[in-house]
């Protein structure tokens, strides 16, 4: 038996690799699709990044995952950063997706995120499971997970840049859609 697909979505910061993932979420829990998992997103305020915050997909929990104002020891970057966040709303969201969701979906793979026992984990356990995973990746850290996933057969890299971000996902859809059974795409947007 076959593993189902996992897409890594790389890219530069501020490329569009959370924009394209959203769109792929967005279309396909509009065709009833369930997808689970964790999303960051930046918290902006006045205009400038001030922070992260985590969503878990299924449940819409959502918490402040780092931010300049924070007293966190732990730091990155300018930030510092909750890891009781990312263990309590994304561990979970994560391990909830693997036996709960269609899709499972880990927003993002990057240098703050590796950072957590717990997230590596979990991350393993979702490249093993067997369901198409989306999964964005930093485009160029070193760490050993993050290059684990670029060396696996059964990874497809796909590069955002801005110029792409928005047709990203339509070439997404097709290869998850195959996976999971549903009508083909031309049936869907028809």
């Amino acid at each position: 038996m076959t593993k189902k697909i996992k897409i890594g979505i790389t890219g530069l910061p501020g490329a569009g690799k959370t924009h394209a993932l959203r769109k792929v979420v967005e279309m396909l829990e509009a065709e009833g699709v369930k997808v689970g998992g964790m999303i960051t997103d930046a918290i902006i305020e006045n205009g400038k990044k001030v922070g992260f915050m985590v969503q878990d997909l299924l449940t819409k929990e959502e918490g402040v995952l780092a931010h300049i104002e924070s007293r966190s020891e732990v730091r990155f970057l300018d930030y510092g950063v909750n890891m009781d966040v990312l263990d309590n709303i994304g561990v979970n969201a994560i391990n909830t997706s693997i036996d709960g969701a269609d899709v499972i979906v880990i927003d993002e793979v990057g240098k703050l995120e590796v950072e957590s026992h717990n997230f590596v984990e979990v991350v393993k356990d979702a490249l093993e499971a067997d369901k198409p995973l989306l999964l964005t990746l930093h485009k160029k850290s070193r760490n050993p997970l993050l290059q684990d996933i670029r060396r696996r057969d059964d990874v497809r890299i796909l590069e955002v840049t801005p110029i792409n971000k928005n047709i990203l996902p339509y070439k997404i859809i097709p290869l998850i859609k195959e996976e999971i059974g549903a009508r083909p795409l031309h049936e869907m947007y028809t």
